[in-house]
């Protein structure tokens, strides 16, 4: 039996790993998976050793604040490492913790297969070194990363995006939003405040605030929101308590909310890929701690910090950060989506290139064989 150490600290990386081990299991049912992650993974049989939400923090200040139950869970996997190597270690994005641990696994040789390249090519560049040095495969999910880190001297198989043929409602929105107690005919706004506490701590205020501006001018409006599965409904439940409006919490189906709503607010992340392919028109929000701000802008290479405007390589969904991310600007932009058919159905046009860009490109390996390849099976 193989055994394979796999590691997603946030809700994202546990979907992910949750189709990865499934996959394995299919081609051999004998590997053998443990680590940190969430319920996904939990299902797909995956021994969880940490929970994946104790670990789902952003920002600067936020790790900082964090550090004690950071580091724990970073000292417990090296014990772990040290005292029963995995045959692979196996590290699903994550970067900042992940490459710690990578760099401590191949230092006692043990292999490392790093799934969902850090964005180097997007920010701080520097670190593609310690990644040369502490990963023997990067598995990349966009084309262009693979020239980026075999210029780099980095191994490198492009294995596909994982969501782009998974990512798909399976209910149509009528029925949907019947089983919810929600007139079809009303306009219906997603909040997406984000799968990580912090996020949830320093954006959900201001996208109910932004909500509450938004039934002001039209109370016809309906409000879904979809809870991550690294989250629990006590870490919305007092900020869902201090408002009068009606908001529909829905529990790991964010699929079928993408799809039943007329237009969204969403933080940054991995879910503006997932909404844009599903094709709903988005807003794009982001607001860290003054620190961090400061630290990352001098640090970004690119113009853009939504997925879905990265792949695209132009704004097609609205990005409102920092000092612009208020409940005014925010409701303004929302509602115009929400009342101008045309632009709403222009942007769902924009959005339906995404797709097709990221499956060009035919993959090299899929992640399961690749992992297969790496355990020697």
């Amino acid at each position: 039996m193989k055994n394979v150490l796999i590691v997603a600290g946030e809700a994202s990386g546990d979907a992910h790993g949750e189709r990865l081990v499934r996959a394995v299991h299919e081609k051999d049912p004998s590997v053998h998976f443990y680590g940190v992650g969430g319920s996904n993974m939990k299902s797909a049989g995956v021994d969880i050793i940490i929970e994946a939400d104790e670990l789902a923090v952003v920002g600067l200040w936020e790790v900082i604040a964090h550090r004690k139950v950071i580091f724990a869970a970073l000292n417990k996997l090296k014990e772990q490492i040290k005292n029963s190597p995995p045959d692979l270690l196996l590290l699903i994005d994550y970067a900042e913790f992940n490459l710690k641990l990578a760099e401590y696994a191949k230092g006692l040789g043990v292999k490392v297969l790093f799934y969902i390249s850090p964005q180097v090519w997007a920010w701080r560049q520097g670190r593609v070194i310690k990644i040369r040095d502490s990963v023997d495969m990067m598995a990349v999910i966009f084309n262009f990363e693979k020239e980026f880190y075999l210029k780099h001297d980095v191994p490198s198989r492009y294995v596909g995006h994982p969501l782009s043929h998974n990512v798909k409602p399976d209910q149509d929105r009528n029925t949907f939003l019947q089983k919810l107690g929600i007139n079809s005919q009303h306009k219906v706004l997603g909040l997406f405040p984000g799968s990580r506490k912090s996020e949830i701590k320093r954006l959900l205020p201001i996208i109910i605030k932004s909500a509450e501006l938004i039934h002001k001018k039209n109370s016809d409006i309906e409000f879904l929101l979809p809870l991550a599965s690294t989250l629990k409904k006590s870490d919305i439940q007092s900020y869902i308590d201090n408002t009068r409006l009606n908001i529909h919490i829905v529990h790991n189906d964010a699929y079928n909310v993408i799809n039943a709503c007329d237009a969204i607010v969403t933080v940054s992340g991995t879910i503006t890929l997932e909404i844009a392919l599903i094709g709903t028109p988005l807003i794009i929000i982001n607001k860290v701690s003054w620190l961090t701000y400061q630290i990352v802008r001098h640090l970004i290479k690119i113009p853009y910090i939504g997925l879905c405007n990265i792949v695209a390589g132009k704004q097609i969904a609205t990005e409102l950060l920092q000092s612009q991310a208020n409940p005014n600007d925010i409701a303004e932009s929302l509602y115009e989506l929400l009342v101008n058919d045309d632009l709403n159905n222009k942007t769902r046009q924009e959005l339906g290139l995404i797709h097709q860009l990221l499956i060009d490109a035919p993959i090299d390996i899929s992640i399961s064989d690749l992992t297969l390849e790496m355990l020697g099976s």
